[in-house]
């Protein structure tokens, strides 16, 4: 995840800055810790999160196809009818949800939501840098035979309020990755992502709360597979 982080970061750092510090993890721990943080952390700005994540999609699929099938909507904004599960957006959609506490579910909510929570300068500045994310490495990552259905972005300011991207970038947990060559539509098409894991929880008798299922070996190894696999696809 981190290492996937860093490549979009690296590739996408012309559309907005971002919390990296520049310098290496390994520079500021004792030379015994040094092992640990190689190649799996990151040294980055202090900032102040903005407290919407901001979510951005290509294709209907996931909670948006839920909400589309009972409203026709996604967040607030119509949609063409008849759409079927999976299908690309006639346009690319900026659907932001709360950021939740931890242990609790993030709830999908309109632009207009978003702009009483942190502003309407915030709310626009977020919506235009998560589209221009979105749609700079979905172009890319269909040169590598992947669709990005859809992604989560998260920002922050420092103290003179300039806005930042933070935390991990189009990653498979934050994103989901389908092989182009698998892609259909009307069905949940194969992923590179932790929908392994969401597939296989939802076939378990569990109401969503603390503890979790304990996940299979099977589940975890073909997670971690999948993750390997994307990240050597598209930084190839």
């Amino acid at each position: 995840l981190t290492r996937m982080s860093l490549f979009w970061f690296d590739k996408l750092g012309h559309l907005c800055p971002n919390h990296l510090t520049g310098d290496a993890p390994e520079s500021v721990v004792p030379e015994t810790e040094k092992p640990l943080v190689a190649n799996r952390s990151m040294l980055v700005h202090r900032l102040r999160p903005i407290p919407v994540e901001a979510v951005v999609r290509g294709y209907i699929i996931g909670s948006g196809w839920k909400d589309y099938q009972k409203t026709g909507m996604v967040c607030g904004i119509k949609l063409p009818a008849g759409l079927k599960e999976a299908e690309k957006l006639p346009e690319v959609i900026f659907t932001p949800a709360t950021k939740a506490p931890a242990g609790q579910h993030d709830e999908n909510i309109s632009y207009e939501e978003a702009v009483k929570i942190v502003g309407a300068n915030y709310a626009a500045q977020v919506k235009k840098a998560s589209i221009q994310l979105y749609t700079e490495a979905s172009d890319y990552a269909r040169t590598k035979g992947i669709i990005i259905a859809d992604t989560k972005f998260e920002f922050g300011v420092d103290e003179s309020g300039k806005l930042f991207l933070i935390d991990e970038i189009l990653t498979p947990d934050s994103s989901r990755f389908w092989p182009a060559a698998e892609y259909r539509t009307g069905i949940s098409p194969p992923s590179f992502d932790k929908q392994i894991v969401r597939n296989w929880l939802e076939t378990q008798p569990w109401n969503k709360k603390a503890p979790a299922p304990k996940l299979p070996p099977e589940v975890l190894a073909n997670t971690t597979a999948k993750y390997r696999e994307v990240l050597e696809l598209l930084s190839r």
